[in-house]
């Protein structure tokens, strides 16, 4: 299943970005409103959930400066991964966009994409707020 959220201009440089990203404390603040739980539990990695989801720990798995962020599901029972691509428009602004790509079975694609939908929206929506 791939998914993808709309292009996002960010009042940030294309590295800038990409080290804000890189950051894995950082997603704290571009969390939904309904989240229930966030924790960095290493340096690279955190886990979230959001209020009626299971917890999901994210570890960051690449980073191609000042281009992309990769993050990657810790856990095999939901293989996915979400990655951010950036686009250098000038020195103080980029334009990011979320890739979301998982293996998942026909039930399970249809039960989380509506969630994961949503949640790639209010990422990049909170992403263009910084």
């Amino acid at each position: 299943m791939n998914l993808e959220s709309n292009k996002v201009t960010v009042n940030k440089s294309a590295l800038e970005l990409c080290e804000f990203l890189s950051d894995v404390k950082n997603f704290e603040q571009l969390m939904p409103d309904n989240i229930s739980k966030f924790e960095v539990i290493r340096d690279n990695a955190f886990v979230f959930a959001l209020k009626g989801m299971p917890e999901i720990a994210l570890e960051l798995k690449e980073k191609l400066p000042p281009n992309k962020v990769v993050l990657g599901a810790i856990s095999d029972k939901l293989p996915f991964t979400l990655s951010a691509n950036i686009e250098e428009v000038s020195n103080s602004s980029s334009m990011v966009q979320l890739h979301f790509e998982g293996e998942f079975n026909a039930m399970m694609a249809m039960m989380i994409k509506g969630p994961i939908s949503k949640f790639l929206e209010t990422l990049s929506t909170n992403l263009s707020l910084l």
